[in-house]
This record gives structure tokens, C-alpha cells and sequence, in this order.
């Protein structure tokens, strides 16, 4: 069902994803010590949802009858000069994993694979919405500027968010 380079760029998305947990779980880690718990609290979440994402792509490889290759993860960044600087590496990091997810979709749709193309699409969409929520907190955050007051604001706004599992089929 898969062409040997459209099943390779499926097994390092699942990483890229994986990646992306790791890198969030790294980031809740900073916030941590920097005392902002709602935002360690809202980049832990953000884990969990890459996690999900990457269950995601290893369960369809398998039900697609492809074989799954999971590969080493770099250490990501621990350490940030300031929330601002964390949000606005987590918008690139995004930005890097729209501009995969978009070149998976172009290889899927040149390999004829109806199904990684509507499994893709859930991705694509979901990108969206990753993107446009980081850059709002890039946008407080650049609002906030020095404002330990606004910080603070934002802190318990960020810790109101809560993992809600994929359901199964989406």
C-alpha cells in the first residue's frame, strides 16, 4: 500500500511527533522553574496531544499494513530567556511541522494513496489550529512585555486547559 518513500516520510513524521511531545514536556520543565505552573500545566497538555498524534500515525502505518521504524530523538532545548522567547520557538517548531505534514500530504497525493490522504487531512487541519494558537500566546506575550502582573493573568488562563483524547476513528 505505501511506496517505499512515502512510508519512510510516514515513519519520520511519527517522530517529528514524537519529538514534538518531548520538546513540550522539556518546555513544561522551564516553565516549572520558572514559577508559572499554568503554563508548565498547558505545555504538558500540549505533550500529551503530540503523543497522541504520534499513536496516530504508528497506528495507521500498522493497520495500513506498512512497518513502523522508530528512530532517535535529538535532546531538545531545555532553556529559554524568557516565556516570550519559549512561544515564539514553539510557533517555528510548528511552522516546521506544517511545512512536513504539507510535504507528506504532496507525497501521498503523488503516490495515488487515497488513504494517507484523507489520514493527512486530519493533520493538516489540526495545524492550523496548532499554529493560530501558539501565535495567539506569542501575540499576549509580546502585549505583556515586562508586566509581571500580566504574566501572572496569563499564567492561570494557560492552566485552565485540559488533555481531551482523541477519540478513536478521528
Amino acid at each position: 500500500m505505501f511506496s517505499s518513500q512515502l512510508i519512510d516520510a510516514m515513519n519520520e513524521q511519527m517522530k517529528n511527533e514524537f519529538l514534538s511531545a518531548y520538546l513540550y514536556l522539556a518546555m513544561g520543565g522551564y516553565f516549572e522553574a520558572e514559577d508559572l505552573p499554568g503554563i508548565a500545566s498547558w505545555m504538558r497538555v500540549q505533550a500529551l496531544e503530540e503523543l497522541s498524534h504520534g499513536e496516530k500515525f504508528f497506528n495507521f502505518i500498522c493497520e495500513a499494513g506498512g512497518r513502523t521504524d522508530l528512530r532517535a530523538i535529538d535532546a531538545p532545548q531545555n532553556d529559554y530567556t524568557s516565556p516570550l522567547d519559549c512561544f515564539v520557538y514553539s510557533l517555528k517548531h510548528e511552522n516546521f511541522v506544517t511545512e512536513s505534514i504539507n510535504k507528506l500530504m504532496d507525497l501521498a497525493r503523488q503516490d495515488n494513496n487515497h488513504a494517507a490522504q484523507i489520514f493527512l487531512q486530519w493533520f493538516v487541519t489540526e495545524q492550523v489550529e496548532e499554529e493560530a494558537n501558539f501565535g495567539l500566546i506569542v501575540k499576549k506575550l509580546q502585549r505583556i512585555g515586562d508586566d509581571g502582573n500580566g504574566l501572572l493573568r496569563l499564567d492561570e488562563e494557560l492552566a485552565q486547559r485540559s488533555f481531551i483524547p482523541i477519540p478513536a476513528g478521528a
